[in-house]
């Protein structure tokens, strides 16, 4: 199983390659804000761990088994990114919030969540219902 740093770079490299269809050393280090040297030695952990292929000076393909797991976090991302939005939480939150417990979190969870997610992404009135509850609870606190 990958690190949360291991999964991060997963995440962003299986982005990359969804994007652009390719994700060189200095795009990894852009969109992650990190030193190349930093992203060269995470890149070849993750080539012994095999999930990826990495050639130096000729780039890097995922493996099946990095590919299915970057495709995995990038949904439990977008997932709890969702789950954000439909709780209320301040949109200016939600990223730094969603990156704060997406390696905190078992899949077992996500799937909870998932469920949950849908279920309100079913009948728009359940948010509605959801964001009358809150905003009595909010009147509430300022009493």
């Amino acid at each position: 199983m990958p690190t949360p740093s291991m999964e991060d770079y997963l995440e962003r490299i299986y982005m990359l390659i969804e994007e652009k269809g390719y994700a060189r050393v200095s795009d990894i280090a852009e969109a992650l804000e990190v030193h190349p040297s930093s992203v060269t030695k995470m890149v070849q952990k993750l080539d012994k761990s095999e999930y990826l292929v990495y050639e130096r000076y000729r780039g890097l393909v995922l493996t099946a088994k990095g590919n299915k797991i970057g495709k995995r976090l990038v949904y439990r991302h977008e997932l709890l990114e969702d789950f954000m939005q439909i709780i209320g939480v301040d949109e200016s939150h939600i990223y730094q919030d969603v990156e704060g417990i997406e390696h905190h979190i078992s899949w077992d969870a996500i799937d909870r969540i998932g469920d949950l997610v849908q279920y309100f992404q079913e009948k728009n009135e359940r948010i509605s219902d959801l964001r009358a509850v809150q905003k009595r609870n909010d009147a509430d606190q300022e009493k």
